[in-house]
């Protein structure tokens, strides 16, 4: 019988996660503070698109570096698509990106920011993104700072742009521990002996892309925050910044069937940077316990399996590369 219950619940959260509503766009109280918000609207007319979601974002500052059709590589690999529209998508502010990172380097975590969108056979659009609860939470940035107050703000006019007669879910996760990051981060301490630190980086990461390939790990985005944010602003603190963007299919897939939002926090990122003046380079990723604990995924589930796998394998080549 509890299993039964279990089935139940699980079925309604599903669909109180894939439905949508006509109302218009005005954020729900949630019963529950949540780190993942999701934006939804009718979409029978097919209108709203993917790349029409990416142009609204772009018109309000948010630039979309990657907007990735996940059911392209999934049609090739598994038996059955989920959604009738699954995309992961980056995007970026790069003026308030500078201005969190000058302050909290680690906030490198989220950049870029990322997203699902996908729509059902109900004929609805939805997006998923962070809130500026999961923002803050999982870069310890207080919640009261005005430049995540104003990227949490510019998020809601992207959506609203996007989707002007859509609203949000009122969604009802336990975020298990609220007042944890979750991050996992790593230190080496660097020897260069006359090697310069352009020189050191680029030989580093393509070691640690070839590990990461064979593996099935896949990049789709790559960005040197000091050429492509730091320099217009005349920022000089770092020898390098670099992020990467990482995911699995074998992991988004069996994760997305119950939990479409889990985009919010996929691809991963994954920063590098070297501090000038310092001999250390700092490393560091939010850990899957962030999807675990904030959008109701289960120990048991395949999905959960596959996250900790992932986050073993990349563990283990980072310390390995990092001893």
């Amino acid at each position: 019988m509890k299993k039964i219950i279990s089935l139940i619940m699980a079925a309604l959260v599903a669909l109180s996660i894939v439905g949508c509503s006509s109302a218009e766009a005005t954020p729900a109280k949630p019963k529950k503070i949540q780190d993942v918000q999701v934006f939804s609207t009718p979409n029978a007319d097919g209108k709203i698109t993917t790349k029409t979601i990416e142009k609204a974002f772009d018109s309000v500052g948010l630039s979309v570096p990657g907007n990735n059709d996940m059911n392209k590589p999934f049609s090739q690999r598994f038996p059955k698509l989920h959604y009738k529209v699954y995309n992961l998508a980056m995007y970026v502010n790069n003026d308030l990106t500078y201005k969190l990172i000058k302050k909290y380097p680690n906030f490198g975590a989220l950049t870029p920011l990322t997203m699902s969108i996908w729509e059902g056979k109900e004929g609805c659009m939805n997006v998923a993104t962070l809130t500026i609860n999961g923002m803050a939470r999982s870069t310890g940035i207080p919640l009261t700072d005005p430049d995540l107050i104003a990227y949490a703000a510019l998020i809601h006019k992207g959506l609203k742009t996007a989707m002007p007669h859509g609203s949000f879910k009122n969604l009802d996760h336990t975020v298990k521990f609220p007042n944890k990051t979750l991050a996992t981060n790593f230190e080496m301490e660097l020897e260069l002996d006359g090697e310069s630190p352009e020189d050191f980086i680029e030989n580093f990461e393509a070691e640690f892309e070839a590990e990461m390939e064979p593996l099935g790990f896949l990049m789709p985005n790559y960005s040197n925050l000091n050429e492509e944010i730091f320099d217009e602003a005349g920022y000089e603190a770092y020898d390098f910044y670099h992020t990467y963007s990482i995911c699995k299919f074998d992991v988004i897939y069996p994760v997305s069937e119950k939990h479409p939002e889990a985009g919010a926090w996929a691809p991963c990122s994954f920063y590098l940077y070297k501090k000038k003046g310092e001999n250390k380079m700092y490393l560091g990723f939010l850990s899957v316990d962030n999807w675990i604990t904030t959008i109701g995924i289960t120990e048991d589930e395949e999905g959960a399996k596959k996250l900790r796998e992932a986050q073993g394998f990349i563990e283990r080549i980072i310390n390995e590369m990092t001893e």
